[in-house]
């Protein structure tokens, strides 16, 4: 079986950190779970000396290697689900992800995915990285969130954009419709997020231990008159890629993103409204959110590269409606 090998240099702001952590924190894709087995296999080593302890402390300018074993054949189907992509090369694809579908497989559903949809058009031209179950995955959206996610063709194309993930250093910008007006109107949120002791699916702004969060924001229009309550349109730009960040730091400000089934209310009833526009907003029936755009450099040309991705026809439709009734 042949292997992949990578080197990292431990920085400065990784010293004492434990190695699962920084594996974690260089490779965000994966889950602490998988580090650690890797950890065991003896598939990483520390300044050319396999362990096997996830806690092993590491210092700065440790040199870390991994290998990545070719995965074994996958039992994921590929599946014929059009794919809107954007952009195709040797290192990498850029895809419109439409909403209602989810990026890779899990849990109850292993045929409707991006993934399935990847296998079908790529076969096997994809990273191994993410194992069977996420081959060329770097990052993923919500299953009911619109727009633009890249997909890595090799393991070296797949290193360096989960490290430019990492670094912050990736361009990512959202459109978002959300009830009310923002106060600011545009501002930043830097609010941590750490999953919620109530339920462990949802997460939540939190004071205690929770991961760095930074949304930066601004409104771009307010639809309002006298038969239509307060809804902005917004653009977030994410300094951090947390968890459902924008669904909940706009909660978190009051302003819960349109259709946002679990952080604020989907459907909402109103004194004085016009019933078509109210028709039309309660029946979208999804959170009002789209990756707009994203930029990042490109794994082998280190050329800045920029991907905008139209909103889908729904999503368009009602800012159309909303533009109409506040006039």
């Amino acid at each position: 079986m042949k292997k992949n090998t990578y080197n990292m240099i431990v920085s400065p702001d990784f010293d004492k950190c434990r190695i699962d952590k920084f594996l974690q924190s260089k490779l965000k894709e994966f889950s602490r779970t998988r580090l650690q087995s890797l950890i065991r296999d003896g598939q990483v080593k520390l300044n050319n000396s396999p362990i096997i302890d996830s806690s092993k402390k590491i210092k700065k300018d440790d040199e870390i290697k991994i290998n990545f074993p070719e995965p074994k054949e996958t039992h994921i189907e590929p599946n014929n689900i059009p794919l809107d992509v954007l952009y195709n090369d040797d290192d990498l694809i850029v895809i419109n992800k439409s909403p209602g579908i989810v990026v890779h497989p899990g849990a109850g559903n292993y045929k409707e995915t991006i993934v399935n949809a990847l296998l079908f058009k790529y076969k096997n031209n994809l990273s191994s990285i993410g194992g069977k179950l996420r081959p060329g995955i770097v990052h993923r959206i919500d299953k009911d969130t619109s727009g633009v996610i890249v997909v890595a063709k090799n393991d070296k194309a797949h290193i360096n954009l989960s490290e430019q993930f990492s670094e912050h250093s990736i361009g990512r910008v959202y459109e978002a419709l959300v009830w009310g007006s923002l106060k600011p109107q545009s501002g930043k949120i830097n609010e941590k997020i750490a999953r919620s002791y109530k339920n462990r699916q949802l997460m939540t702004v939190t004071k205690e231990k929770g991961k760095n969060a930074i949304t930066n924001y601004k409104t771009i229009k307010i639809f309002q008159n006298t038969n239509l309550p307060k809804i902005s349109f917004v653009e977030c730009r994410l300094e951090t890629g947390r968890t459902h960040q924008i669904r909940v730091h706009m909660n978190y400000k009051g302003n819960p993103i349109l259709g946002d089934k679990f952080y604020g209310r989907s459907k909402k009833k109103f004194k004085k409204i016009d019933k078509k526009i109210e028709n039309e907003i309660n029946s979208f029936n999804r959170q009002a959110l789209h990756a707009k755009s994203l930029e990042f450099l490109h794994p082998k040309t280190k050329k800045k590269i920029f991907f905008e991705a139209r909103r889908p026809k729904d999503f368009d439709d009602l800012i159309k409606s909303l533009k109409k009734a506040s006039l």
